[in-house]
Order: C-alpha cells, then sequence, then structure tokens
C-alpha cells in the first residue's frame, strides 16, 4: 500500500466482511510472511477487537503495526479451529505466536496391540502396531468417548502385560476391577478373548465415529433377544444402545485415516474463477489458500481447475498421492490419483474446501461493492436482463399499481427506478377518470395510455422495462396499449402475488411464463422491495383522496362554510378527525370568530347540550 489510509481502507476491508464463523486468521507481513496465527470462534469479532484505537498491549500494537494482509480460514467447529492453529503455527513459526505448540499439544486415544489389548490416553505415539484415534483439542470429548467404550465393553483397565500364554496357564488373577463390574476378567477366561475382541472391535467403530451401523447391529440383537423372551439381556442392550445414540462426536477436520491428501473445489463465475486449495496431513488440515483466475477465454471449471491443482501443488511442493476433487479433471497420467467423494471424512473435506471457497468469493464480492457501489446494481442489472432476455441493461424501470374500494376513489401510481434506486422525483400519481366501477385492467390502461402518450410526444425518456403489479392479466393490459395503440417496443413483465399477499413469481414473455428467480435470492428481494413500494405509493395516495372526500362532505352540511373555508381547515388540520378534535381558539383562528364558532357548535352539538342543561335545571328550580 501506498500510504497508510490506503492500508488502513485495505485492512478495514477485509475485518468488515470477515464472516460470523470459527476458524483461524493469519496476518501477514509486507514481505508476505505470516507473522501471527490465531483461532477464533467468531471470525468477524475476534479480527475486529484487534484494530481497535485503545490496545492495551505493547505486543498487540506492535503486532497490528507489522499487518499488511489477513487470510483467513473458515472451519465447522470451534474445536477444528484449535487443531488448525496448532497445525499452522507448527508449520509456519510466526514469530508473534509465542508459545508454539508441538505434537504433544492435544492428547489421541489409543488401543494397543496385545493379545488382550487395552484403550486408554496417549500423548505419545511411537508402540508398535498400536491404533490411534485423534488428537483431541477437546478434553471432555475425548474422556467422553473413553467413558461410552468403557460403559458399553469394559476393555481391561489394568497396565498388565498378558501374554496368550500366560492366560492358557491361569497366571494371573482377577483384581478389584472385576469384582465392580469395570472389567470381564478375559485374564481368568471369564469371557472368551473372542468375545472380549468383538467388544474392542465395537470400539473402534465408536472411536472412528461409526456409531450408526454399530447401533442398528445392536437393535436387530436386541430384537432378536426380545422375541426369544429374553428380556433382562435384552434391556441391557437397550440401555447401551441410549448410550450411544445419545452421543454423537466426529471432527470434521481430523480424522486419523487420511494422510497426505490435497483437496480442491472452485465456483465460476462471468470472467473470473475461485479455487480452494487444502492440504491434509496426519488427519488435518495443515495447509489452505484461496485463489483467483481471471478468464480470457470461455475456459470450462476442469479445464480452471487442472490449472489450479498444478499452481498450488507446485508452489507448495505437495507429491501427495490423492487428489480429491468435486469434477474429473485431466491430469497428466500417473500424476496423482482422483477421488470424488460421495460420502464419509473425503467428503467432509470437500464440503469444507467449497465453504472456504464459497466464502472467499462472496468477500472479494462484498469488497468490490464497497468500492464500487454501482457495481451491485450492475451485476442485478444484469441478472434481469439475463432471466429476462431483454436486449440492454433494464437501467430505467416503471412500475404500476391500481388502489380503489368498489369503484370509489380509484387511482393509479407509477413509480420509477433509475439503476435499481428508486427516483422520486419522477414519481406520478393518477386520477382514473374514464373508467366506471371496479376494473383494474381498464384503469391499468388508462393510466398506462395517458403515461406513455405524454412520453411518446414530448420526447422524454421511455423505460427500458415496465413491471406490473400483477400477472398476466395485467401484462397483457399493458401491452395491449403499449404496443398495440401507441406502437412502443418496451419489454412488459409482471410479479404475482399468492393469496397472502407475497410476491410469488416473476413472469415475463407472450405468453407470460415464470422466470426462475429463487425465492431467497438477492434479486428477488429486490423485486419485492420495488412491489412494495410501488404498492405503498399507490395505496397512500387512494387514503388521501378517500380522507379529503370524506372531509369535504361532512364539512358540506355545515352551513356557512364554503370551498374556500373547506381548504383552509384542511391545509391546517390534514383531516375530519382533527378538525373535530381541534378546540374553539384554533378553529376561530384559521375561520374567524363567527364562522369558527358556528363550526365548532355544529360539530359538537353534545357537548353543547350538556353545557346547557345543567343552567336551564337551575331555572327551573
Amino acid at each position: 500500500m501506498n500510504t497508510a489510509a490506503e492500508l488502513e481502507t485495505y485492512l478495514k476491508g477485509i475485518v468488515t466482511n470477515l464472516p460470523d464463523s470459527p476458524g483461524c486468521y493469519q496476518y501477514l507481513d509486507e514481505n508476505g510472511q505470516i507473522i501471527y496465527v490465531g483461532k477464533a470462534k467468531n471470525l468477524k469479532r475476534r479480527v475486529a477487537s484487534y484494530f481497535n484505537k485503545e490496545q492495551n498491549s505493547l505486543k498487540t500494537r506492535l503486532l497490528v503495526k507489522n499487518i499488511r494482509d489477513i487470510r483467513y480460514v473458515v472451519v465447522q467447529t470451534e474445536e477444528d479451529a484449535l487443531l488448525l492453529e496448532n497445525n499452522l503455527i507448527k508449520k509456519y513459526k510466526p514469530r508473534y505466536n509465542v508459545l508454539l505448540k508441538d505434537d504433544k499439544t492435544y492428547p489421541s486415544l489409543v488401543i494397543t496391540k496385545e493379545y488382550l489389548p487395552r484403550i486408554f490416553p496417549t500423548r505419545q505415539r511411537g508402540l508398535r502396531g498400536a491404533s490411534y484415534y485423534g488428537p483431541y483439542s477437546h478434553l471432555p470429548t475425548m474422556y467422553a468417548l473413553l467413558d461410552l467404550c468403557k460403559q458399553l465393553y469394559h476393555p481391561r483397565p489394568c497396565r498388565t502385560p498378558m501374554s496368550e500364554e500366560g492366560v492358557l496357564s491361569r497366571r494371573y488373577e482377577v483384581c478389584l476391577d472385576y469384582h465392580i463390574h469395570n472389567c470381564p476378567g478375559p485374564c481368568v477366561g471369564k469371557i472368551s478373548r473372542e468375545e472380549y475382541m468383538q467388544n474392542i472391535e465395537a470400539c473402534r467403530e465408536i472411536l472412528k465415529g461409526n456409531t450408526a451401523e454399530l447401533a442398528a447391529r445392536m437393535k436387530a440383537r436386541m430384537i432378536d433377544l426380545a422375541e426369544k423372551l429374553r428380556f433382562e439381556e435384552a434391556q441391557t442392550i437397550k440401555e447401551k444402545l441410549a448410550l450411544i445414540e445419545n452421543f454423537k462426536a466426529k471432527s470434521e477436520v481430523v480424522s486419523n485415516t487420511l494422510h497426505n491428501i490435497d483437496v480442491f473445489h472452485i465456483e465460476s463465475e462471468e470472467r473470473v474463477a475461485y479455487i480452494n486449495y487444502l492440504h491434509i496431513t496426519n488427519g488435518c488440515v495443515n495447509q489452505a489458500f484461496t485463489f483467483e483466475f481471471k478468464k480470457r477465454l470461455e475456459e470450462t471449471d476442469a479445464e480452471l481447475l487442472a490449472l489450479g491443482i498444478v499452481e498450488m501443488r507446485t508452489r507448495y511442493d505437495s507429491h501427495s498421492p490423492e487428489i480429491i476433487v468435486p469434477i474429473p479433471v485431466d491430469l497428466p497420467e500417473g500424476y496423482a490419483r482422483q477421488t470424488i467423494p460421495q460420502r464419509g471424512d473425503k467428503k467432509a473435506l470437500l464440503e469444507l474446501s467449497r465453504l472456504n471457497v464459497k466464502q472467499y468469493k462472496f468477500d472479494r464480492l462484498k469488497q468490490a461493492e464497497k468500492l464500487n457501489p454501482e457495481q451491485k446494481s450492475v451485476r442485478l442489472m444484469k441478472e434481469i436482463q439475463g432471466n429476462l432476455g431483454l436486449e440492454k441493461l433494464p437501467m430505467r424501470i416503471e412500475l404500476f399499481d391500481n388502489s380503489n374500494i368498489s369503484g370509489e376513489d380509484a387511482v393509479a401510481a407509477c413509480v420509477v427506478f433509475e439503476k435499481l434506486k428508486p427516483l422520486k422525483s419522477e414519481y406520478r400519481k393518477y386520477h382514473i377518470k374514464t373508467v366506471c366501477g371496479p376494473d383494474d385492467y381498464a384503469s391499468m390502461q388508462e393510466v398506462v395510455r395517458r403515461r406513455y402518450t405524454r412520453l411518446r410526444d414530448e420526447g422524454l425518456p421511455l423505460p427500458d422495462l415496465i413491471i406490473a403489479d400483477g400477472g398476466k392479466g395485467q401484462m397483457n393490459a399493458i401491452r395491449a396499449i403499449v404496443e398495440g395503440e401507441l406502437g412502443l417496443q418496451i419489454p412488459i413483465a409482471g410479479l404475482a402475488k399468492d393469496s397472502r399477499h407475497r410476491t410469488r413469481e416473476m413472469l415475463c414473455g407472450e405468453p407470460a411464463q415464470s422466470v426462475g428467480v429463487k425465492p431467497d435470492s438477492e434479486l428477488f428481494r429486490l423485486l419485492t422491495r420495488m412491489q412494495d413500494e410501488v404498492h405503498r405509493f399507490a395505496i397512500s395516495f387512494h387514503r388521501q383522496q378517500r380522507s379529503k372526500r370524506q372531509t369535504a362532505s361532512a364539512l358540506d352540511e355545515i352551513p356557512g362554510i364554503g370551498e374556500v373555508s373547506k381548504q383552509r381547515l384542511l391545509k391546517a388540520f390534514g383531516s375530519l378527525k382533527r378538525i373535530r378534535e381541534a378546540d374553539p381558539a384554533a378553529l376561530i383562528e384559521v375561520l374567524g370568530a363567527a364562522r369558527g364558532s358556528k363550526l365548532y357548535e355544529n360539530l359538537h352539538p353534545a357537548t353543547e347540550k350538556q353545557e346547557t342543561e345543567p343552567a336551564q335545571s337551575e331555572k327551573t328550580t
């Protein structure tokens, strides 16, 4: 960055668009070196805290002074962020991360390779032939898994080395754990080795997270025992099944079965493609990067992904034998084995890569729109142009709506949007003059005829798109005037509503066809706001006219109140309700003493009667 102000604007743009998701953030210096790695439950809130004006820590102030860029990786849980932070710190050794973590930071669960295997937590991975599960950043999770295995299958808790010869020769004796039911006693033959090993295999499935298949087998066994009237055994299995169903613990980032794998995902637009790269070692993400390609020709996603794979693997010197991708990619023979997973741990990693590339794409889009606010409008106008098949961008859009009650006080409104922004100086209100009764189609035709006849005759700008607040009927009514009578070629669309008066779909063409605009999309929300605006404008005008008519008719019945007096009253008070609520002094100020008093007496006859009745009663007495 050339200046401090430009750097501040750049970093502020990144922080503003960070997601409210867990993940890891990395601060880079002017040489592109990572100087700090941190984790966060909420990336946006955590990173923003570094740039507060009041920094108490000298270390933090010094760190912020050297930040020139920010990168981040989104993960699913806070535990995953913790593990990823650990891997990144070990890999890059950032200068401001004083307490570097090593392989012993987080414990794992191990199943030993013995005649009678044991299960216990460890921070070492040196046992020959043993199976390790983890590491676990969240210790309660690890101990909950261990407790589940103990409650269900009771692996022996003792540390005594046991051999087949020792068991067969009755060398061992039962201990206290057997008597308190913490151990089934395989060392003395209280349970056969085959049954004990089946229990150990079931524990393996639990530690892998494969509880669904295990639960299914247990449920089938429980039903079989119940049918044989062995209810006590069935109840025991039911209790174990309940423990499994109530416990689920499996990291989506860490899986000990995955090693040395590259993961790629792509998100493509018209002129640019975004590619995310994750490198997996020992079941953990220890490399993450997202970049973009500027499209020169009409390259396919497969072609761009192939270029990205070669670029990333060369840049990070990766020789992983397996690549996880979302689509088939044409790579040199023997380059690497491609996998397009449909389920399991690899599918979870592919989904994590997709999550990161979509977030990166969203952030880039938001940053660009902040620097150039019109870019968002242009993007949405292009989307409208593409959906409706328009020849040019709809820079000027006009919408119409009618409003009346059983044909009375019939009015219509036209609102104008310039570059998708309301142009209120061009809003127009119309009294319906030639239509009698509640005929919305005829009313719409009258207004459209008046509107575009004047624009045509006076050489004023015509809209690029007309949107009717209604379905096929309204569109056909407008088209009959615009194209049939006036000979104008203006595209016409409609916004149809459902029974609850909510925007349901967009229509266009002849005959009218529904346009595939997703209800949760930004474009659909924009069109809904435009429809709500024309409806608001028409309803407001209708209420205004109805109020004036009702006020005028009520004042017409009062002697001495002519047209000029009515206009004065409406200008001063706005409605008949406010005129009724006004005190005599306010009315006298507008109309003078005689007419003001007369008006108050006519509007409040009951009040006058109540004021005179007591005096008459006293006189009679």
